[in-house]
């Protein structure tokens, strides 16, 4: 971590936060891993169910997970290539580290609906994502049929009801989606007064 980087502020790091498109080793020390995981545990949490899961891929396990994703995506698409099987394959390794993050809903909460207990799992992956970029690594926000896949989720600890959110790819930036302009905030906000007629 540079000095620069040790001095973003929350402000610079939600403006400056872009999706790597490649990364590489380096990954992240253990120290750095878990500090982003506790910025995880900052998410808004309705009920403080603390519907977050969070799955550490390295090494060999990231080989077993490609090898998971090329077998179900055969299982559903039994015509498939053996190039795009391939390619299946590969996808764990296009970084040092994924963070597997999955929301372990309560579907028949009496108070907090699915949708809020999967929201605080993505809020989650965004305070990951941004305590990474404040360290100086890039991150890759995935998702894909695998991560919808019952095969998948069972070979992960989950059950069916519980949901991938995403597989954060983290790493040292090779190359990001740089400076795309973004959208003004102001083409998404109005006053609202009242009731429509």
């Amino acid at each position: 971590m540079n000095d620069a980087q040790q001095d973003m502020t929350a402000l610079e790091a939600l403006a400056t936060r872009a999706s790597a498109t490649k990364l590489s080793a380096p990954g992240p020390s253990a120290a750095i891993i878990a500090k982003a995981l506790q910025a995880a545990t900052r998410a808004p949490d309705h009920g403080m169910l603390r519907p977050w899961k969070f799955l550490l891929i390295e090494g060999d396990a990231r080989l077993r997970l490609g090898q998971l994703m090329a077998e179900t995506l055969k299982r559903r698409e039994p015509h498939v290539s053996a190039d795009v099987m391939r390619r299946e394959s590969e996808k764990p390794l296009r970084s040092p580290l994924i963070i597997v993050v999955a929301a372990k809903v309560q579907p028949d909460h009496p108070k907090i609906p699915e949708i809020e207990q999967v929201a605080s799992a993505a809020a989650a992956t965004q305070n990951i994502m941004l305590a990474f970029h404040a360290a100086g690594f890039g991150t890759m926000w995935k998702t894909g049929q695998a991560a919808y896949d019952s095969t998948v989720k069972a070979a992960l600890g989950l059950a069916p009801h519980d949901h991938i959110v995403g597989l954060v790819y983290v790493g040292t930036t090779v190359e990001t989606t740089g400076e795309t302009r973004r959208p003004d905030h102001s083409d998404f906000v109005e006053a609202w007064n009242g009731p429509r007629a």
